[in-house]
């Protein structure tokens, strides 16, 4: 466990190993009234779960780096009486129990809208790779020494329609692109947005089965969670365009990969781009990996070196708020915020604001 920053009676904040950049160690460090106290998966449990219990504020790795115990579950949060608040590293708060939190009186807080560009952009080069065909034709050009050019004829995405599943500041800004920058039509499936919303995020409300028949490319952005866990499987690719591509950038769960390698098989779709997995890494044997319309990328779409410095500036920025009282910008569960007003008095000595 690394020496903690900060004065007598500051919030204890904690973290695993690392931020992913280290603007966020220097903008808390810098601070005196928050104790910032980094621990190492390697140290003894007895003194890593100390740390634990008098930690008001936790910042949860990604799932690919995280590891047990250490997931912010129930069973921690039993460990851990005095916290206050868990945030996520971006977007997506999946290694997070919110019910559980929400239960004990704990907010959760995630970063979202601060890797949009990274994610939107990487969601564009899988679209535009798999319809130019320029990943299969770069890996037969490895491979033969003389091959047909015109076996590589692609698509072009402008006036294509384009379907998104899940409109939120990344699938709003891969909207905005789509359409800007080759006219498609955008067409969204989001339960939480009114018409009026979606066609201010520039695109048109549809149900999901009308999406995913009408679109050339359907790009998921949504949560997992238990309404989206599975959500798309056999019946959904079946609806699909056998022209038509699927992309993903979420998370791993929300479609079943073994019902996306039969869609792939029987040539229900044209092809893939997959940047998240049920398990990650995935094995080099994974079935959907034996497949050339298939491009495969490690959950790095949000991994620019912009993207990880506004990530770890976002949370710090969002921690100083938390323990300063005030209502964080991206809060996950506010239904959590009477308890928590009231635990947050009891163990840091004065009241949080009202929440609007």
């Amino acid at each position: 466990m690394s020496k903690p920053v900060g004065g007598a009676g500051a919030s204890r904040l904690t973290y695993f190993e690392m931020w992913l950049d280290p603007v966020a160690e220097r903008v808390l460090g810098a601070r005196s009234d928050i104790e910032l106290v980094r621990l190492h998966f390697d140290t003894p449990a007895t003194e890593n779960n100390e740390a634990m219990r008098v930690a008001h504020g936790y910042q949860v790795l990604p799932r690919t780096e995280l590891r047990e115990p250490w997931f912010c579950d129930a069973k921690l949060l039993a460990r851990c009486p005095n916290l206050l608040a868990a945030c996520s590293t971006g977007a997506g708060y999946d290694v997070i129990d919110v019910e559980a939190c929400t239960a004990a009186g704990v907010i959760v807080c995630h970063q979202s809208g601060t890797n949009k560009e990274a994610v939107a952009e990487h969601a564009l080069g899988l679209m535009l790779s798999l319809a130019k065909k320029i990943a299969v034709a770069d890996r037969a050009l490895r491979r033969q020494r003389t091959l047909d050019r015109l076996a590589f004829t692609g698509n072009d995405l402008h006036g294509k329609t384009l379907g998104i599943i899940g409109l939120g500041q990344i699938g709003t800004r891969l909207a905005e692109l789509c359409r800007g920058l080759f006219g498609m039509k955008v067409l969204a499936h989001d339960p939480y947005l009114a018409p009026q919303q979606m066609a201010a995020r520039g695109a048109d409300k549809v149900g999901l089965d009308q999406l995913l028949a009408r679109s050339d490319f359907v790009s998921v952005h949504c949560p997992r969670n238990r309404e989206t866990m599975e959500m798309l499987g056999r019946d959904q690719f079946r609806q699909m365009k056998p022209s038509a591509y699927f992309i993903t950038t979420a998370r791993g769960g929300i479609h079943r990969e073994d019902d996306l390698a039969e869609a792939l098989a029987g040539g229900w779709i044209a092809g893939a781009g997959l940047d998240v997995w049920l398990h990650e890494p995935p094995p080099p044997e994974h079935p959907l990996l034996r497949f050339e319309n298939v491009i495969a990328t490690p959950h790095n779409a949000g991994i620019t070196a912009e993207a990880l410095h506004d990530m770890a500036l976002g949370a710090a920025e969002q921690w100083i708020r938390i323990f300063a009282g005030e209502a964080p910008p991206r809060l996950v569960n506010p239904e959590a915020w009477p308890r928590y007003a009231e635990r947050f008095q009891r163990l840091l000595g004065f009241r949080p604001a009202a929440l609007a």
